[in-house]
Formats: structure tokens, sequence, C-alpha cells
């Protein structure tokens, strides 16, 4: 290894993980990124067939060849919808491969691309070129979320990294692929295969049974066994991470007994204490002491509450859920400084803490009871504070964490029998105080009258622990009923009453098991042939801003439907579930279901105004009351209004809003839950000119009113709203949520238009 023997110690270093020294520094090379590259994507019957295609390609030297089965894709579809898969080549397995590079203009890589195609064996409708554009990075998503995606097998099991990147030379891969399953067969286990197929590299996590001692030795007989495979084909253990403390014992496999005791010699040589890594390369600590260092095994069992979420899609078990997290980081890689939803107090702070994966990480120490002693340890709230419960991670995070779930049911748990912040009851019985001003003559009057005088407003929200600088919102001043006395008013005995006893559809007609399965994105539902429209208004929409309840009333009337207001005490408990005062919640639900159950199974649906709220009936209805089989009904029955408009509504004329530029603020619970594609499809169809932010706004409910969140909310903010507002001054600025808007308003002076105010009342927006 010394430079007068010909070679060079530094590399060496760089490959002994930290068991000889300690890296201070490195130079690094870097090479330019191609320019406008092309995918070829080539279908096959499997993954073997595709594995043996791969060296017949390297000749030609593809930027890229990355292997992706097809039960991969299938989880993309149940996590993000249908949508998020464009079309693919014929096949169960396929090669992504990449061609293009520094000098090679376009009709040059268009050749290269189908030279590639006709080297693979692949034709017909194997085969797909795709330029580049936003199907080409839709696959390449896919493939880069594999990572967290194979976090779960397609049965819903926990997939565990550890044998998640083996590799064999690329001629030897496909013969390697059959035996390796032969081999999960043989151990009984199961994982989604990917990874650098033009590198040899397979990437899988499989549902080891690591949560028992029995399962850990069960795992472990599996890894010796597929270390002795890797070694018949001439491959690595660890083909692009780190040997560590979990594969030292299987090096034997790969290297002689000679070479693994030179590796003993040497790290003698450079630590005769053993102070630097001990266990990693060398001297592993054996069955024992890898069980020692299991985090999942060390792991005891939290159960879901009966009175909190379900955590249906983890068994009702809280250890699992906490564990979904494998530290992939897309939470604090993808979006530094380039916009995004996840994770919004770690664009803002850029510390670690502040990401998603540490939260995780946290509640993942809770159930091991080592540094942290359980849900209710002050240091938990330290790390969960600063979590907006924006939802993002729920759509983002290829785990499939959903930390904003995690977080209600942590405080739900904190705070039981116990006193909560004033704050739990200021604002999230908001809906109840709401309701209680309604009854009372004159309340409402006397409220606003009050929010005028300043120094009483700065004296209650002190009192409340508010952010003082903030101002209370105003109230309606009239109830809806009132102004839609007729037509619009809640029948209680009518031959359209979609409230009557007749309930013809069965839960099983209304939602067959496969669409109740794909995912909350998912929108099936048959519509009576009344067409009558139920225009859910919630609290919101009812107490503060009533603009987009009756902007939608009157653009569904004009496209022909029978509108019905749903009642004024339809509340889903969304601020008690921020709060985590799950048991309200619950109750809540209950009593909407009761409302709106008798439409939804007449097939008649129902229109949600505010996103949060109807992001709660898409989502965490399904998790708070899982048992109830009027669930599913109203979930599938529930639209957003660019989503009820763009299936239902072909007849209705949208505005000419050709020269207006809008720049438009997607809640982040309408783009975690329902997704945003219906909403700018419908703006595209206007001709408007749009602005999509790509960014939570900051204030995220009750999160933005507390005065200990006040600077983290106006450092969101500044990530992307109120940046793009003060470089489009004159353009509409269209929120949805009325959290965004009273950020807009409170910030930067910008008052918002919900998207029905657009559409019905376009003659506002047109600039002259």
């Amino acid at each position: 290894l010394l430079p007068e023997n010909g070679s060079a110690l530094a590399p060496f270093l760089t490959g002994t993980e930290g068991t000889l020294g300690v890296l201070t520094q490195a130079t690094v090379r870097l090479v330019p990124l191609p320019k406008a590259p092309v995918l070829v994507a080539l279908g096959f019957p499997d993954m073997i067939a595709a594995a043996a295609a791969v060296p017949k390609m390297l000749p030609l030297k593809p930027l890229a060849v990355e292997g992706m089965d097809a039960r991969l894709v299938e989880v993309v579809r149940q996590h993000k919808g249908p949508g998020a898969v464009p079309d693919l080549p014929q096949g169960s397995g396929w090669l992504l491969c990449e061609v293009g590079g520094e000098g090679i203009d376009e009709d040059a890589t268009m050749q290269r691309a189908r030279e590639l195609a006709a080297a693979s064996g692949a034709s017909g409708n194997a085969v797909m070129i795709y330029p580049p554009g936003a199907d080409a990075a839709a696959l390449w998503r896919i493939r880069a979320d594999g990572a967290g995606l194979g976090g779960r097998t397609p049965k819903g099991d926990q997939a565990w990294p550890g044998w998640e990147d083996a590799a064999v030379p690329p001629e030897n891969l496909a013969a390697y692929l059959q035996d390796f399953q032969k081999l999960l067969e043989k151990f009984g286990l199961d994982g989604l295969l990917y990874g650098h197929f033009g590198d040899g590299c397979v990437h899988v996590r499989l549902n080891m049974p690591l949560g028992s001692a029995a399962g850990l030795g069960k795992s472990r007989d599996f890894l010796f066994a597929a270390a002795q495979l890797v070694g018949k084909y001439g491959g690595s253990i660890s083909g692009e991470h780190g040997d560590g403390r979990a594969r030292s014992e299987l090096l034997p496999k790969m290297y002689s007994s000679q070479a693994v005791d030179l590796f003993s010699q040497v790290k003698a040589l450079f630590d005769p204490e053993n102070l630097m890594n001990p266990g990693v390369l060398t001297g592993p600590a054996g069955p024992d002491g890898v069980e020692v260092n299991m985090r999942r095994t060390q792991a005891h069992a939290l159960k879901a509450h009966p009175e909190g979420f379900a955590f249906s899609e983890d068994a009702g078990s809280l250890t699992d859920a906490f564990h979904r997290c494998t530290g992939v980081g897309k939470c604090r890689a993808d979006n530094s400084g380039a916009g995004g939803f996840m994770c919004p107090s770690f664009q803002a702070s850029q510390r670690e803490q502040d990401a998603t994966r540490a939260r995780a990480r946290i509640l993942q120490e809770a159930t091991n009871g080592g540094l942290i002693h359980g849900l209710s340890d002050p240091e938990i709230w330290q790390v969960l504070d600063l979590c907006l419960a924006c939802k993002a991670c729920s759509a983002d995070c290829p785990a499939g964490v959903d930390m904003a779930k995690w977080r209600s049911e942590t405080l739900f748990r904190r705070y039981q029998g116990r006193p909560r912040p004033l704050s739990h009851y200021a604002l999230g019985w908001l809906p109840r105080w709401l309701r209680l001003m309604a009854k009372i003559p004159g309340a409402r009057q006397l409220a606003n009258l009050a929010t005028k005088i300043r120094p009483l407003t700065r004296a209650a929200l002190k009192l409340l622990h508010l952010d003082i600088a903030r101002t209370l919102p105003r109230f309606a001043t009239h109830s809806l009923e009132s102004q839609y006395p007729n037509q619009l008013l809640w029948p209680k005995e009518s031959a359209v009453s979609p409230w009557g006893q007749k309930q013809s559809r069965t839960i099983e007609a209304t939602v067959p098991t496969e669409v109740a399965k794909a995912g909350k994105r998912t929108r099936q539902v048959a519509l009576s042939a009344s067409k009558s429209v139920v225009i859910w208004a919630d609290s919101f929409s009812r107490g503060l801003d009533q603009r987009g309840v009756k902007s939608a009333i009157q653009l569904l009337s004009k496209a022909g439907w029978q509108v019905f207001l749903a009642p004024p005490d339809t509340c889903c408990g969304l601020t008690w579930i921020t709060t985590g005062q799950l048991k309200g919640a619950r109750r809540h639900l209950e009593n909407l279901l009761a409302r709106l159950a008798p439409p939804a199974a007449n097939g008649i649906p129902i229109v949600g105004i505010e996103p949060s709220c109807t992001a709660v009936l898409r989502d965490d209805l399904l998790e708070l009351l899982p048992a109830d089989p009027r669930v599913l009904m109203v979930r599938e029955a529930t639209f957003t209004l660019a989503e009820f408009i763009n299936a239902n509504c072909p007849e209705l004329r949208l505005p000419d809003l050709t020269g207006v530029k809008v720049v438009a603020q997607p809640h982040c619970h309408h783009y975690s839950v329902m997704g945003w594609e219906a909403d700018r499809t419908l703006i595209e169809k206007t001709g408007a000119k749009l602005v999509e932010l790509q960014g939570c706004c900051g204030m995220a409910g009750n999160f933005g009113m507390e005065a200990s969140h006040r600077q983290m909310s106006l450092a969101v903010a500044e990530h992307a709203l109120l940046p793009q507002l003060k470089a489009n001054p004159d353009a509409v600025f269209l929120a949805d949520g009325f959290s965004c808007r009273t950020q807009a308003e409170t910030l930067a002076g910008r008052g918002g238009v919900h998207l029905a105010e657009l559409l019905a009342n376009p003659d506002s927006f047109r600039k002259e």
C-alpha cells in the first residue's frame, strides 16, 4: 500500500469504514450531467429476462441501465394513485436505460436509443422511447422512490435493509437472480426487486422477521446463505454501501480466510486499542451482539388506542408504523432550496431535528425505551413541536410516513386526563365557538367590533399564548341558511330529498373492494339520476369566510345541478384532530356520517369547500372510524370542486381568463391527500397563466397562530409564498384554504380567492 510500492494509502483508507482512521478532507472528481438524455424503457416477461439482456447492451455504453419490477410499479399506483404511473412497455419487468451525453446532438441520441433497444432483443410493444419531459421524469421518480416504497412488501409486511445492495458481474446477473428467487422461496421471504442492473447491483428490502430472537436467527441464516450465493457468482455482499456491523460476519463468504486474517492484522497496527468502530469489518460481534444492536428487535409493542387512530396500514401497531422510516432522507434531500411540500420545517431551518426523518427516529426511540421513555417523554415534543402537520410526507415520503397522524396520536396520548394548552381549547374548539356565537343574537357583530380594538385583541391573543402580531378573523354575520331560504335549504320531507329513507345502494355496490384498496386519491362514484349535489360547507366556510360556498352554489346551479346545503352541524373535527383531541374528533365524525351517509348511499356526490376538511373525509375518517360501514360510502362520494367539475360538468362553460396571471397556493392537505392535478387542469382550461407554488404557506391552521411558532411560520412563508407574491404583484392569488388566505393577508396584505370565486365571477379578476 505504500507509494514506493506503486500503491496509494488514501483509496485504501476510504474503504475501511472508519476502522483505521478519520477522514477530514476529500477531493472529488466532478463529471458533467448529460444534457437532454433520452429514456429507453424496455419490457420483459420478468426480471430474470431483463437481467439477461443487460450484457448485450453494455457495449453501447448507456448512461444508466436500471431494473424495475412490475410489483414495484403496482405499489406506486396504490400509494400515489393511477395517474402517478405513465404508460410502460408491455412486460412484467423493465429496464430503464438512459442515453445521451456531452457533445451528442438530438438526432444522434435518438439513433443511439434505437440501437440500444435493438441490442436488447425487445421489440414492438415492449419498447418505448421517451424524450426529456414529464413522462420520463415520472418513470425515473418511480425508480428513485424504490428505496422507500420497497419498505413494504405487496402484502403490506414491513421490509428491511440488510441485503439491499448485493452485486455480481452483469454477465452473471440473470443466473444470480434465478437462484436468489429460489432462496427467497426457501426461507419464505419476499421483497420488491430493482437496482442498477448495468452494474449488476440488485436492491431489495426483505420482510425478515426482526421482531423476535427466533426471527432474527432465521434472518441470520438467510444472510449467510445469500452471501454464499453471491460468492458463488463472483460478486460483492455490499455492492454500493458499506458492510458495517450487519455484514462483517459475512465477509469470509466473500474473501479468503487469509485475506480476512490480514484485515485483523492491519487493524491491530492502526488501532491497537480497538477504539475505531469496533466490530466493523474485523472482530464482528456475532449473533448475540447483532441482536443487541438491532433497533427493531429491541422495540416493545405499542398498539393502537381504541379511541385514537386505527393504524390500519400497520395492522394496528404504532411500533410498525414508526419503524416505516428507514432513513432514506427524501424529506431533506429533494426540496432544499428548490421548492416542494415535504418537509416545510426542514426547508426553513435546514436542521436535521426539523426533518421528518428525525421525528420518526425519536418516535422509534420511544418504542425502544432507551434514551426516550415512552410517548409522554417531554423530549419527544421538543422534536414534534415544529411539525406543521401538513401531511406532505404522507404523499411524498416513499416509505409511507404520515407524521401529521403520528403527531396527533402523540398529542392524544400525551394529554389524556391532563389539562391542555389554552390554544387547544381556543383553536381546537373553534367550530364549537362559532356555532355558539351563531345562536346568540348579535354575538358575531359584537365580536367583529371587538376585533377592531387592537389593545383588546392583543390582550386576548397573549392570554391564549397566541401570536400577538396576528389579528383575529372576522365572523360571518348571517347564516348560509338565511341567505338561501328556498331550494337550497336542507330538506326535511321532499320527494327529491337525498336525506330520505331510500338508500338503494349497499356499501358493496357503491364502493367495490378493489376501489377501497386503491388509495385515497381514487374517485369512483355512481351519480344519481336527479343531478343533485350536496355542498358541504365546513365550519370555516360557514362561520368565517362564506365566499367560496356562495360561489360554488352559484357555479353548480348554473351547470344544471340541484344544489343542497349540508346542515350546519356537519363538522369533521379537523381542529380536534390537529390538536390531538381524537375522542372529540370521533364524536364529530359520527354525527357527520349520520348526516352525509344517506345522500352518499343514494349516489349523490358531496363537494367540499375547505381542502383540509375535505381531506379529513378522504383520509382521517377511515382511520378514526374504521369499523363503520358508512365511512367508505362517504369517502368515495366526496369530491373537491375541481374534481367534480372535471368529471361531471361537461356542459359548464368555463370563463376565458386569457391574460390573467394566477398565483396558486395549493393547500398542503389538498396536495397530499387529494392531489392538485384536477385544479391545475381546470385552471389551464380557462387560459389563465398559472404560477403554482411548491410549498407550504406556513400557517397550517393553529400552528401559525401560536406564539411559539411565529418564527417558523414566517420562515416557511418565505420559502415559496412571500417571494412569489412579491414577484407577481398584479396576479390573482388563488387559495382554497382559509389558512393560506389568512397567511397571505397578514404577511403580504394580499387577499386571496377561492377557486369557486375565480370561476363564478371572472369579471372581477380580468384586467382591462
